[in-house]
């Protein structure tokens, strides 16, 4: 009886620590792609992203609301030659030069108004850049490699049988933990992405009024939230990133169980950081 049940505990033993070991590199192979995943995502213009949402973004914009920024800057461009036509003196004195001026400035707001999209898709390029530059650097720094797993199952090795059901139940229900991480990154980065597209369908508005003083806190606003829905998609990273680092512990020194409870900590902050990181982003950028 004493050898069957060495022999029942030993097999118990091998699967209770198989089941971990699956569970957690699982978990492991799950951060490491997500990390990689985002990179590319985050990293992608309206264009990439979905062709076909964005074909139809431009399209409603060039032909739905440009006519309508044509007429804010047909508004705007009068107005302003109006205004600097009464304010020396009530035209007591007068400089023909005004005349230069507001044609200057008009050609310049007709030009950007007719690059808008050039102009759109060049801070978008911008944000891609830095974005592409940090997911390799993130990704390459926050792997759980093979190492760190024999160090993993080394330690269990050493634990009862007990304490190996515990971490299988707590392992198992980490793994549950992640489906959440992937619902909320999802929701994260293509509720980021429609923001952006919805931006960009109204963009040639803002644009209008960029060349006059009074009215052009609208586009200057504009810009600073389309700067800032752009680099969210790097705060975005940053804290998936930071995760990644932070899941690497599970594979290295102190308590086990310990680290295994951290990590469902970790997942909840990682939630609430992604939820702020539109917040963030735009308080940065002053856009709020």
């Amino acid at each position: 009886m004493g050898i069957l049940a060495d022999w029942l505990t030993e097999w118990l033993r091998e699967m209770l620590i198989s089941g971990i070991m699956g569970n957690l590199g699982g978990l492991f192979d799950n951060v490491n792609n997500r990390v990689g995943e985002i990179a590319t995502q985050v990293g992608m213009s309206p264009g990439a992203f979905h062709p076909g949402v964005f074909s139809l973004i431009r399209t409603l914009s060039e032909t739905v609301v440009l006519p309508i920024a044509g007429l804010i800057l047909t508004f705007v461009a009068t107005y302003e030659l109006i205004q600097l036509i009464i304010e020396k003196n009530n035209l007591n004195d007068f400089d023909t030069w005004i005349f230069f001026k507001w044609f200057f400035k008009t050609s310049m707001a007709v030009m950007i108004l007719s690059n808008t999209f050039n102009i759109v898709m060049a801070v978008f390029d911008v944000a891609q850049s830095v974005i592409n530059s940090a997911g390799g650097l993130i990704s390459g720094s926050t792997a759980v490699n093979m190492s760190m797993m024999a160090t993993l199952e080394a330690e269990l090795m050493t634990m009862s049988v007990g304490a190996l059901l515990g971490l299988w139940l707590q392992s198992f229900f980490i793994g549950i933990t992640m489906i959440a991480i992937n619902i909320c990154i999802f929701i994260i980065v293509y509720g980021r992405m429609i923001e952006i597209y919805l931006l960009t369908s109204l963009a040639p508005i803002p644009f209008a009024t960029l060349s006059n003083r009074e009215f052009g806190g609208m586009g200057q606003h504009y810009l600073k939230s389309l700067c800032a829905v752009a680099f969210q998609g790097l705060l975005i990273l940053v804290c998936v990133g930071i995760y990644a680092v932070l899941v690497q512990g599970i594979a290295t020194g102190g308590d086990l169980i310990n680290r295994l409870w951290g990590l469902v900590g970790y997942t909840v902050l990682l939630c609430f950081s992604l939820f702020k990181s539109s917040t963030l982003s735009k308080s940065i950028f002053a856009a709020n």
